[in-house]
């Protein structure tokens, strides 16, 4: 399963980019504002970093704005992929991208009905939200499976981001059901390092070391 940092900030990219673990990029316009940064500035920055996909949100809402918005975001580099809302202009502006050769991640995805029709209409990605579909009672990893089990049925060449992870055992999750990628918050990253058991061994080396130099 591939990795992608779900985050618009530069630096905490660098750093997971530096682990040796990173393979794409995901942000979206909520994270964006939050680095009081535009755009085409941010994405075109975190192309010099990760050499992998890196996902543009369009914030058009009509086909023919979404496919110009996302035709001007494709040329900032050859890794950027549009990410496009789930709804019926996204499915006609994914169309005519993908034609083109412009990458497609259909975001907001909820059922495996939209999953399948993103793919039929050419998404490169899809994401389900596996962490929001929690929040409302409904459970994520159900609606990941089924997504997983239906793409297996076909050759489709759509790749399945599981995506609004809240836990590390949402990651193990997504491994486990056989989702492509797994889109994650830097602070998930820093938790999915770490264990108990380790820090303890580590120190306990470290002690036992520092003995036999007496």
């Amino acid at each position: 399963m591939k990795i992608f940092i779900d985050t618009a900030n530069i630096e905490m990219i660098e750093e997971i980019n530096s682990w040796g673990i990173l393979d794409g990029v995901t942000t979206n316009p909520s994270l964006i504002a939050k680095e009081k940064t535009d755009l085409k500035t941010c994405v075109k920055r975190i192309s010099e970093i990760v050499d992998g996909p890196i996902s543009a949100e369009a914030i058009s809402m009509t086909a023919p704005e979404m496919i110009k918005e996302g035709r001007e975001l494709s040329k900032i580099h050859d890794n950027i992929n549009v990410k496009l809302p789930m709804c019926v202009e996204a499915l006609k502006a994914t169309k005519v991208l993908s034609s083109e050769g412009i990458d497609v991640n259909m975001t907001l995805i909820f059922s495996p009905h939209q999953a399948l029709l993103a793919s039929k209409a050419g998404a490169r990605f899809v994401s389900p939200f596996v962490g929001r579909l929690d929040d409302i009672g409904q459970s994520g990893s159900e609606a990941l499976a089924q997504i997983v089990g239906a793409f297996r049925n076909y050759d489709t060449g759509t790749e399945i981001i599981a995506a609004s992870i809240r836990h590390p055992m949402h990651v193990l999750e997504a491994a486990l059901l056989g989702a492509d990628i797994a889109t994650i918050p830097y602070d998930i990253l820093k938790k999915m390092v770490s264990h108990p058991k380790t820090d303890e061994g580590i120190r306990s080396f470290l002690a036992d070391y520092e003995k036999s130099k007496k």
